[in-house]
C-alpha cells in the first residue's frame, strides 16, 4: 500500500523452510527497499504491540470528542459518539504498532472502531489548508479538491483516478465546520484499509461495509473473526453434519471471493496475509475478509515486488511469491502464485475505474510455474478442512477422498519428487463441482 514514512526499508518473509539470503537481504535494506518493516508489523499483530486496555481505549475516544467539540474534526459518528450516548465503548480488541481496533455499540448493533493511529494530531493535514486562513468558505475549486484526493489515493492503492470515480471518498464540505470535515477525509484517506473498504462499498459482499466515521476513527460492522485455535477456524455449532454443510458452504464461499477478487475489478486483488483472523463468516456463511491491510491490487502488488535478489526465496512477500531473475538480481514484478489457482478467463469491469481504460492483462502462463507456487487459500484453509478429520463420519469416503486429493493438488502443485508443474487450471471448477456435490449428499441424507 502507501509507503512507509521516514526511513525506508523492506523485511520478507523467508521461504518455506526458513531460508534467508541475508547477504543479499541487508544489501537490499541497504539500498532503502519501498514498503518497509511497516508492512510487516502490520501483519504480525504481536510485533511491538501495546497492550490493549479499557482505559486508554477510553482516553483516546475521550481525546477524539474534545477535538469533535473544538472543532477540529468532524464526521457522522461523532454526534452519536460524543454527544447522544448512541456509539458506546464495549471493550479493546488490539493494538498493533499504533493501530487502534476497538469494539462499540452503535444504536444497538455492535461495530468496530478502526484507526491507523492513535492520535489525530499523528496525520498529515490537508495542504490545502496550509497557509490559507479564510473564516469564511473554502477558497477552492471542488475540482482542485477532487484532483488531490486522487492522488491520495494513488498514493495508498496504486490507482489511477478520476474525481468521478471516487464514489463515497469525494469530499462533501458543507457549513463553517468544513475545515474540520477536510481536515478529518484527509486523516482518513492516509488509511489504507478505509480507501480500500470505501472503494468496495456496494461492489463487494466479501468486504465489510465502512458504517461511518468520527474524525480518524471509522466504523465497521462486527464480525468474529476466524482463528487457529477453532476446530473448523471458524466458530460451528451443531451435528458433524451440519458443521459439514456449513464447511462446504464456507469453502464455496473462499472460491466465490477469489474469483470475485481475480475479475470483478480493473485490476486484480491480491491477498497477502491469508490466515483465519483475517477472516470472518455471516449467518448466511458469506465469508467476509475483515482485515485487509495486506490486500493489494496489481499496482500496488508489483511495486511491492519488484526488489532485488540473489535467489527466488527473496522474492517472498508474506503469501505473495515472485521469481528472482539471476541476471540482472531483480523480483520480477509479476507474482507467481495466487490466491488459488483459476480458470483466468478475465473480462474485467472497471467498476472502479468509470471512463479509463483497464490494464493490459498479464499472461496466465506464468502463474504456478516454481516450486513456490502453493496456492495460498488451499494450503492455510482448505487443507486444515479437508486433509483432517473435520466432518469424517457425515459424508462418503469416495467424495472425502477426492476433495482430499484436489486440495492437495491446488496447494501443492508439484511433482512428489519436488519439480515444478504448473498449477492445473482446471482445480477451481473441480473444487467447486465436488463441494456442490458434497452439499447435495448431506442434503439428501437429510430426507
Amino acid at each position: 500500500m502507501a509507503p512507509a514514512e521516514g526511513k525506508r526499508g523492506r523485511r520478507w518473509r523467508c521461504g518455506r523452510r526458513g531460508r534467508c539470503g541475508r547477504g543479499a537481504l541487508m544489501a537490499s535494506w541497504a539500498a532503502g527497499w519501498v514498503l518497509a518493516a511497516t508492512l510487516l508489523l502490520r501483519a504480525h499483530r504481536g510485533a511491538l504491540s501495546e497492550r490493549c486496555t479499557d482505559e486508554k481505549s477510553r482516553r483516546i475516544l475521550a481525546a477524539l470528542c474534545r477535538d469533535y467539540r473544538g472543532g477540529l474534526l468532524a464526521g457522522d459518528l461523532c454526534e452519536d459518539l460524543c454527544e447522544a450516548g448512541q456509539l458506546r465503548y464495549r471493550r479493546c480488541l488490539y493494538y498493533e504498532r499504533g493501530k487502534k481496533v476497538l469494539q462499540a455499540d452503535w444504536r444497538g448493533r455492535p461495530v468496530i472502531l478502526k484507526s491507523k493511529e492513535e492520535a489525530f494530531s499523528s496525520f498529515r493535514p490537508p495542504g490545502l489548508l496550509e497557509d490559507r486562513a479564510s473564516e469564511g468558505g473554502p477558497d477552492f475549486s471542488r475540482a482542485e479538491l477532487l484532483l488531490l484526493v486522487a492522488g491520495e489515493v494513488k498514493t495508498a492503492l496504486g490507482l489511477e483516478m478520476s474525481g468521478g470515480s471516487l464514489g463515497p471518498l469525494g469530499p462533501r464540505l458543507r457549513g463553517p465546520g468544513w475545515r474540520g470535515q477536510l481536515a478529518s477525509l484527509w486523516s482518513l484517506l492516509q488509511q489504507e484499509e478505509f480507501v480500500l473498504l470505501s472503494l468496495l462499498q456496494d461492489l463487494s459482499r466479501h468486504t465489510p461495509p465502512v458504517l461511518g466515521s468520527c474524525g480518524h476513527f471509522y466504523a465497521v460492522e462486527y464480525l468474529a473473526a476466524g482463528s487457529p485455535h477453532h476446530r473448523a477456524l471458524f466458530p460451528l455449532e451443531g451435528t458433524f453434519r451440519a458443521q459439514a454443510r456449513a464447511v462446504s458452504e464456507m469453502a464455496l464461499s473462499f472460491l466465490d471471493l477469489v474469483s470475485h477478487f481475480d475479475n470483478d475489478f480493473s485490476h486484480r486483488l491480491h491477498l497477502c496475509d491469508v490466515k483465519p483472523e483475517n477472516f470472518a463468516i455471516r449467518r448466511d456463511f458469506t465469508v467476509v475478509a475483515i482485515d485487509v491491510d495486506m490486500a493489494f491490487f496489481e499496482p500496488k502488488m508489483r511495486e511491492i515486488l519488484e526488489q532485488n535478489c540473489t535467489r527466488d526465496e527473496d522474492c517472498n512477500f508474506f503469501d505473495c511469491f515472485s521469481k528472482c531473475d539471476l541476471r540482472v538480481k531483480k523480483c520480477g514484478a509479476q507474482r507467481v502464485n495466487s490466491n488459488l489457482p483459476h480458470l483466468h478467463a478475465r473480462t474485467r469491469a472497471p467498476r472502479m475505474n468509470r471512463g479509463q481504460r483497464s490494464p493490459e492483462k498479464q499472461p496466465t502462463g506464468e502463474v504456478g510455474q516454481t516450486p513456490q507456487s502453493r496456492q495460498v487459500i488451499c494450503d492455510k484453509i482448505f487443507r486444515h478442512w479437508f486433509s483432517s478429520a473435520l466432518g469424517s463420519s457425515a459424508i462418503s469416503l469416495e467424495l472425502r477422498l477426492q476433495l482430499r486429493e484436489a486440495v492437495q493438488e491446488c496447494a501443492d502443485p508439484g511433482h512428489p519428487a519436488g519439480h515444478p508443474q504448473r498449477a492445473p487450471p482446471h482445480v477451481f471448477l473441480k473444487l467447486q463441482s465436488l463441494l456442490q456435490a458434497t452439499l447435495t449428499e448431506l442434503q439428501q441424507a437429510d430426507h
